[in-house]
């Protein structure tokens, strides 16, 4: 038995096309089929359907799945959301009984319910791409641990680091990032069916067999505030917003080094283009868009807020426009991810530019005045000391010659600068002497695991909404 008339509330009017969200939300349909099965399983168990009409349902939701899945599903434009489009073809495939499927649920625990299912999968997507990207960056820098360069403070040449150390730096990022969304995830991962529309149900309904049903930790506490939350889908624009602000970060080094001034890195075929115009230039296409990306996920996470801001509880139609930027965010996130992974493992530095750099003498100055540090000097004295030198040599520092307490004398201490060993002495822990690179290299592959474990974790949970989609075995 089949039917095509939508339920009054569904009825089209002429603000019908202004009301819809279909062309955003239809990316949560899996998620909403999965927790209606959930609910239907939760109703029989509960005495409000009989255990053929939720096998009925499921097995309605499931061919939609599929529908889905194939690419046949028929989208109905007169629809207002995916919700009605999921609620009135189950009716059309099995019958009245698919009105059923909405008792004890309103639209708002609905959409709540489908958007948490969603952050769960998203996070995982984006967060497993981003330890990817980490993990390249580890990559190269196991080879890079010799390799010496100047470190930039102010865009000026300050102290020579290691381009291991340089890598390591943004990989450290990463590896917050990540630590951010499985957080965020962690504190999403709560149930709001069974809030209805705000206050519950008068039906004996048990939003805890909900929640076990679907990974969750437990349902919610207050239905007011579940059908009200959006926190999961702020935080993740802000994971989103952070991430690709530190990989324009990347993008912007990438752009510096590719540049004749620096001349650090190879401008090669994989990090841009050629000018249409001049033949001799080759531009770092991926590495600016990396850095000019950011500007749009910022601005995704700006608009979800203001948005948010000042709305009473309970659910309000404005929070039909929170999902149109988490999208927008996250699309264009994984999409900046997916090109760095590609660009990293063949980046080909100029390590002879580098190290040329590093070897500059001037970038040994905070050296030589921890060397007076260690015969007692105190440091403002010692940097009073350096300062001075530098300014009578014009802006230069060219060893220790001159300097009190460092040159040629019968009570200087020795000190002197190898150009050979830009990195002399600098074993701090976290430093970029080779020693301590290694041990931090260490520390990166622990991280490593222990992000793996909990991705792994997430990633099992993430399944479960495609495990409740398949045909159960006959």
């Amino acid at each position: 038995m089949t039917t095509s008339t939508p339920a009054p509330a569904y009825v089209r009017t002429p603000a019908t096309g202004f009301l819809s969200s279909l062309s955003v939300d239809r990316a949560l349909a899996r998620y909403d089929l999965a927790g209606s099965i959930a609910h239907a399983e939760m109703l029989g168990h509960a005495g409000i359907l009989s255990a053929s009409e939720v096998e009925t349902l499921r097995g309605g939701l499931r061919r939609i799945a599929r529908e889905l899945a194939e690419g046949s599903f028929d989208w109905r434009e007169d629809l207002e959301d995916v919700h009605t489009n999921m609620e009135v073809r189950l009716t059309e495939l099995v019958g009245p009984v698919g009105g059923k499927i909405h008792s004890a649920r309103s639209r708002n625990d609905q959409v709540a319910l489908d958007e948490r299912l969603f952050l769960r999968v998203a996070i995982y997507s984006v967060a497993q791409r981003t330890h990817e990207l980490a993990s390249k960056l580890l990559e190269r820098a196991r080879h890079e641990i010799e390799t010496p360069l100047a470190g930039y403070t102010h865009l000026q040449r300050a102290q020579p680091v290691t381009l291991a150390h340089h890598l390591l730096a943004h990989f450290w990022r990463l590896q917050r990032d990540v630590d951010r969304l499985l957080a965020t995830a962690a504190r999403s991962n709560v149930s709001p069916l069974g809030a209805g529309a705000l206050a519950g149900s008068t039906l004996p309904i048990e939003p805890a067999r909900v929640a076990r049903r679907l990974g969750f930790d437990h349902p919610f506490e207050n239905s007011l505030d579940a059908v009200s939350d959006r926190d999961g889908f702020v935080e993740l624009a802000f994971d989103l917003a952070l991430l690709s602000v530190h990989l324009s970060s990347m993008g912007e080094e990438l752009v510096l080094w590719a540049s004749s001034e620096f001349g650090y890195l190879r401008a090669s075929p994989g990090l841009g283009s050629g000018s249409s115009l001049m033949p001799q230039k080759r531009n770092p296409d991926v590495a600016e868009l990396a850095r000019g990306k950011a500007g749009r996920t910022i601005g995704d996470l700006l608009a979800l807020l203001v948005t948010l801001k000042g709305l009473p509880l309970a659910y309000n139609r404005d929070l039909q426009e929170d999902k149109a930027p988490v999208l927008d965010a996250l699309s264009t996130t994984e999409a900046t991810l997916a090109a760095l992974i590609a660009v990293v493992p063949d980046l080909e530095f100029e390590r002879e530019r580098m190290r040329e750099t590093a070897t500059d003498p001037a970038l040994r100055a905070t050296d030589a005045a921890e060397h007076l540090v260690r015969q007692g000097v105190p440091f403002r004295e010692a940097h009073e000391r350096i300062a001075a030198h530098v300014a009578a040599h014009d802006g230069r520092f060219d060893g220790s010659e001159g300097v009190p307490g460092l040159g040629p004398g019968p009570s200087a201490a020795a000190w002197t600068f190898d150009p050979s060993d830009p990195l002399a002495g600098r074993l701090s822990p976290g430093g970029p002497a080779p020693t301590a690179v290694r041990r931090q290299i260490e520390l990166a592959d622990a991280r490593m695991r222990v992000a793996q474990s909990s991705l792994s974790s997430l990633g099992r949970s993430a399944g479960l909404i495609e495990e409740l989609l398949q045909e159960e075995p006959k």
